[in-house]
């Protein structure tokens, strides 16, 4: 086996890139980065039926998304390919043959099946501690089927000769994959390889307590770059799922989970998923940008939301949002309603607006004072001497206002709101209101 430190991502391209799959991606990264080895990019494409060019796709983008690379495999190559398991039988043929010279298989109704040794066999995982299984008892665990009746070879064959193949020194994979190990140890040991190390990641939990499926809310990674986040924020979120650097930093860079992560360090316990915390963890990464690099990251959605990203009020616009959001999704929604003069009313606004039987008049007033300002960088303070020489609250004018202007009940600060729109765009919007309040 190697002595340099070789990890492996083995996923099947039959679905999306799940969180799942990308935390395991992740933890081998950062654990192949922190010891200066290879990580190889395996593809475990042996179901001809459910493979599909997109899932491949899925794949790639996702891990390239989240800033995940690989040393070895898609576009990269490397001395021990092929990588996909549909193109390696030739490999799989010579450790079987190697098997049956050594009266380790035997014919079993056209399938061949791998004769354990009746022992015990102990992993001893760096997460999961020490799991003995006795194969004592031919019942409870009869002998594995390694090759079936088509000649095609199983999950666990392929993926220990890959293994041994491709020199692996640490297998890194989910939990559910614990009970398989000892299994894989059995194999290592027919070949004569000395085993890599173990460590198996626990489950991940939805907000039900149930292992995260793929039809969950937050499965697919692709879902997180749809609402708006941005990939370093997932990555730092993925990497506390399951882990953490025993102290109460959350907020960790690239270089700071290499530096810091421990595969020791991985919890026992399952990990729960939490897409508000995902969000919080967004929207500190959202905050920390400069307002031009806001600008840049959030143009795609707001283009994809038809807002004229060429006007010259947008950066004020944009900026005046992004300690607000917590995905760039959500500036599109907040900042709308000034690029486009049929917004909707907001129907709980409305309604709040149409209790305040005195909200009519006092948008009138502020109709008519707005229209003959001068300096409009005191309209804002015009709202509060309206109210006042109509012998109301601000606040019974500024809501009113803040509805007739956007349509919405909160968001964007009403002074920036003014400023931007102008004194036509405001004035014109009072009498909107009017018509329909």
């Amino acid at each position: 086996m190697s002595s340099k430190v070789r990890t492996r991502f083995a996923p099947s391209p039959t679905g999306f890139l799940h969180l799942g799959g990308a935390r395991t991606a992740l933890f081998n990264w950062l654990f192949t980065r922190q010891n200066g080895g290879s990580l190889i990019l395996r593809i475990e494409d042996t179901d001809e039926k459910r493979n599909t060019e997109e899932a491949f796709q899925a794949i790639y983008e996702g891990l390239a998304w989240m800033g995940i690379d690989w040393d070895e495999g898609h576009q990269k190559g490397g001395d021990y390919g092929p990588y996909n398991q549909s193109q390696r039988t030739a490999l799989y043929q010579k450790w079987f043959d190697k098997l049956q010279a050594d009266g380790r298989v035997y014919e079993d109704d056209r399938a061949w099946r791998f004769r354990f040794d009746r022992k015990p066999v102990t992993v001893s995982d760096l997460v999961c501690g020490e799991t003995t299984i006795d194969y004592a008892n031919e019942e409870i665990n009869p002998d594995m089927t390694i090759r079936r009746p088509d000649g095609s070879f199983t999950f666990h064959f392929v993926n220990v000769v890959d293994d041994v193949e491709m020199e692996i020194t640490h297998v890194i994979r989910g939990e559910d994959h614990l009970m398989n190990t000892p299994k894989h140890i059995q194999l290592y040991e027919a070949f004569g390889v000395k085993p890599p190390i173990f460590a198996h990641i626990p489950l991940i939990l939805n907000d039900s307590g149930k292992k995260m499926s793929k039809r969950d809310e937050g499965a697919a990674v692709k879902d997180y770059l749809a609402m708006g986040f941005l990939p370093e924020a997932m990555t730092n979120f993925v990497a506390l799922l399951g882990w953490n650097p025993k102290n109460d930093e959350e907020i960790l860079s690239v270089e700071e989970l290499i530096s810091k992560f421990n595969l020791n360090q991985i919890n026992r316990a399952p990990a729960k998923f939490d897409l508000t915390k995902a969000l919080w963890m967004n929207q500190q990464y959202l905050g920390k940008l400069s307002a031009d690099q806001f600008l840049k990251a959030v143009r795609p959605s707001l283009e994809q939301a038809n807002i004229p990203t060429e006007n010259s009020t947008l950066p004020r616009a944009v900026a005046a949002v992004q300690e607000k959001v917590s995905s760039l999704n959500e500036v599109a929604d907040m900042i709308s309603f000034l690029y486009k003069d049929d917004f909707p009313y907001d129907n709980d606004a409305l309604a709040k607006v149409r209790k305040n039987e005195s909200a009519p008049a006092l948008l009138a007033a502020l109709k008519d004072a707005w229209s003959i300002t001068e300096n409009w960088d005191e309209a804002k303070a015009v709202i509060g001497e309206t109210a006042k020489a109509n012998d109301a609250k601000m606040g019974q004018l500024m809501f009113p206002t803040r509805v007739a202007l956007s349509g919405l009940g909160g968001g964007l600060d009403l002074g920036e709101m003014i400023a931007i729109l102008g004194k036509e765009q405001c004035v014109a919007r009072l009498k909107r209101f009017s018509a329909i309040s």
